[in-house]
């Protein structure tokens, strides 16, 4: 079966009955991993006891496929239901899985954390078609997405959440939905016993170094400065930041620039533009920002956004490395960047 959107979360704290392995996968690893941990969670608490959940990944499936089969049959010497969970799988986990399912009825929740997958995936298909078996999609949170998280979490500890704090947590947070969660977490902690979290508390809770690269890295891209793209992008792969989340993060830049573009010339000055922008420019990239809308012209941030939506799509769809598409991309818009 395909579980709905609106269901996934509720699913995977209590599964159907007579579901017995379930697909975790998407772009947004975060909360793949989320999901997959509230599954096991839903059989075995906690999550890491070693008699009850049997750790895997794709590659010990793939040069075991009977380990699959084996431990899923094993029966836990502790009593209580078993859980096994494989990080990473792939396609090759398709067959073993088929046998789990189609053979002798067992007390196991077998749960499979991937990647994007397309339709025509041999894990999907399988997951989807079974009766026994279950797929829940994770795609990139939308700006709603985090706004919406934010504001439950910061309710459910008596705060409220200003406008433009939303604004900002939602163009800075798309990237992944646990990165997210953890950082609005920070940002309650930072509150303490404040009720209310406006936009400098924001700004002083998640200005991490991670938020900064990102920052740093579509302001580079917007200046021209190839050299600068080129060594953010090194660090951020090495963070194992998602390229779809960087594309997101340039986008919103992008969107900002062109917006504000459009008020100039429909009239406003520079100055005029950006304070009419949600969230506002932060003061300290003000001037770089008011450069790069004298630098840009409407038509060539038009293209530059065009570009952008069409390599995240490249991303999902054509399975070539995704970090290359997002590298390749940046780079072209530094490129144009660097034209007067």
């Amino acid at each position: 079966m395909k579980v709905p959107t609106n269901r996934a979360d509720t699913f995977c704290r209590r599964p159907d009955r007579g579901i017995r392995a379930v697909l975790v996968y998407g772009p947004d690893a975060g909360q793949v991993r989320e999901r997959a941990e509230l599954l096991v969670r839903s059989v075995v608490d906690p999550p890491t006891d070693p008699f009850r959940v049997a750790d895997l990944t794709g590659r010990d499936v793939q040069q075991d496929p009977a380990r699959l089969v084996d431990e899923a049959a094993s029966l836990s010497l502790v009593g209580g239901r078993r859980a096994v969970r494989v990080r990473e799988a792939t396609d090759s986990a398709a067959e073993p899985v088929k046998r789990v399912l189609d053979g002798p009825e067992t007390d196991s929740l077998v749960v499979l954390e991937a990647g994007e997958l397309g339709p025509r995936a041999a894990l999907r298909k399988l997951f989807e078609a079974h009766d026994g078996a279950a797929a829940v999609a994770c795609y990139m949170p939308e700006a709603g997405d985090i706004a919406r998280l934010a504001r439950d979490m910061l309710s459910a500890e008596g705060k409220k959440l200003d406008a433009d704090a939303e604004d900002f947590l939602s163009d800075h947070l798309v990237a992944d939905r646990q990165l997210a969660r953890r950082e609005i977490e920070k940002l309650i902690a930072y509150l303490g016993d404040d009720a209310r979290a406006d936009l400098a508390a924001v700004r002083a809770s998640i200005g991490d170094q991670a938020e900064q690269s990102l920052d740093d890295l579509v302001f580079a891209a917007g200046d021209g400065d190839m050299a600068t793209v080129d060594r953010i992008l090194v660090k951020l792969w090495g963070e194992g930041a998602s390229p779809v989340g960087v594309l997101r993060m340039a986008q919103n830049h992008f969107r900002r620039l062109h917006y504000a573009r459009s008020l100039m010339d429909r009239g406003d000055t520079p100055d005029g533009a950006m304070q009419k922008l949600r969230p506002p420019v932060f003061y300290k990239v003000k001037n770089r920002f008011g450069g790069q809308l004298r630098r840009w012209p409407p038509d060539r941030l038009a293209d530059a956004l065009g570009r952008l939506v069409q390599a995240e799509a490249d991303c999902k769809r054509t399975g070539l490395p995704d970090q290359t598409i997002c590298a390749r991309t940046l780079y072209q818009l530094a490129r144009m960047g660097a034209r007067r």
